[in-house]
């Protein structure tokens, strides 16, 4: 495993809530998530599929997350992908990460989950007075 790709969802993990960045048509848009998973060197996130950011990653997907520790905070952004998921794998890790979501996605709901990463991503772990470490995983 990566150790950068670890030490970045650490800081993510204790930030608690990230915050996602969007654009509707030419305002911005930004909205609390709370679910993460690291699995195989790639951090993922879910949505649903019939809520609004969904519909404005699919149409722009480029996205920032952004999460605060103390007196520091992580920039993440890049292009989304939506992960395919057709045997369900990710959505089973991620009802085990966080078991609530089988409520709102699980096989007896009729909503369904959207499973992405970010792309290209870089990561930027900063403070008032400038960014202290960069990550980049440009591939």
């Amino acid at each position: 495993m990566s150790d950068s790709r670890e030490k970045v969802f650490d800081f993510m993990q204790k930030a608690g809530v990230l915050y996602l960045a969007t654009v509707k048509g030419d305002k911005p848009k930004n909205r609390p998530i709370g679910f993460r998973m690291l699995i195989d060197n790639q951090i993922y996130f879910l949505t649903g599929e019939s809520k609004e950011v969904n519909t404005q990653m699919i149409k722009n997907t480029n996205v920032e997350f952004v999460g605060r520790v103390e007196n520091q905070f992580i920039r993440y952004y890049g292009r989304v992908v939506f992960d395919k998921d057709e045997d369900k794998t990710l959505l089973k890790k991620a009802f085990e990460v966080m078991p609530m979501l089988e409520k709102l996605y699980g096989d007896s709901s009729e909503n369904n989950a959207v499973i992405f990463h970010v792309d290209k991503a870089t990561a930027e772990i900063r403070d008032m007075f400038g960014i202290i470490e960069v990550y980049n995983f440009l591939s």
